[in-house]
């Protein structure tokens, strides 16, 4: 359809590079944007981007200088990947998403998203019999990532975030996650949601954990 109307097609992966195959021209995308961060296990602050030339042909860095290229000019290399690589790279952090990327090679994409879905579907499972939680989203972990969202209504969400993370060492998402537009369309706004997301060391007894924690902390409130 993007084609077709003479638009580009840019992709972001940031919940999806490490758990899910992606193939760039099977999506027919001229962009594909990643954190480092997430699922791809690598530490903040790292990320990147694969580009179309036909895109690339068209897009203008943000910022420019210090490329360590091209000295001699005042104008920013157009070649790649300098066009767009000004002032010093976080090399740090690179060489920690580079090693990152190795355990994900030697375990398998496969293997951790198997993993993750079980854990993710034993948390809905749970999560759907918990009065006073609604469930955001699809009802099963199929067309999912390891990625949960809970509304709770007459409850404060931060206030729920805040005494799962006091009382029981559960780390939560609250809010709108940067993405309004796509709250407006769930009905979870203005209010967000608490994100609960499951990694590849997440057992399943975490995932019960973090649904007996939700009853008990929904228990204390109604008292």
């Amino acid at each position: 359809m993007a084609a077709e109307n003479n638009l580009f097609f840019i992709v972001d992966a940031a919940q999806s590079a490490g758990v899910l195959e992606i193939d760039m021209e099977r999506a027919c995308a001229d962009a594909i944007a990643f954190t480092g961060h997430k699922s791809l296990l690598g530490p903040p602050g790292t990320g990147g981007f694969v580009i179309s030339d036909r895109l690339n042909a068209q897009v203008k860095p943000f910022i420019e200088g210090g490329t360590g290229s091209l000295s001699e000019s005042e104008e920013q290399p157009e070649y790649m990947p300098d066009k767009f690589e000004s002032g010093t790279q976080n090399i740090v952090g690179l060489y920690g998403l580079h090693a990152a990327l190795s355990y994900i090679k030697s375990r398998g994409i496969q293997s951790i998203r198997g993993h993750e879905m079980e854990v993710t579907q034993r948390f809905i499972d749970m999560v759907k019999g918990i009065k006073g939680a609604r469930l955001v989203g699809k009802p099963s972990a199929e067309g999912r990532t390891a990625v949960v969202s809970i509304d709770f209504p007459g409850n404060d969400n931060a206030e729920i975030g805040f005494a799962l993370q006091k009382e029981y060492g559960i780390s939560t998402r609250v809010g709108l996650h940067c993405a309004p537009s796509a709250h407006k369309t769930l009905g979870t706004f203005p209010q967000g949601t608490v994100r609960f997301s499951f990694g590849y060391t997440t057992t399943a007894e975490d995932a019960v954990y973090a649904a007996k924690a939700i009853e008990s902390v929904l228990s204390q409130l109604e008292q």
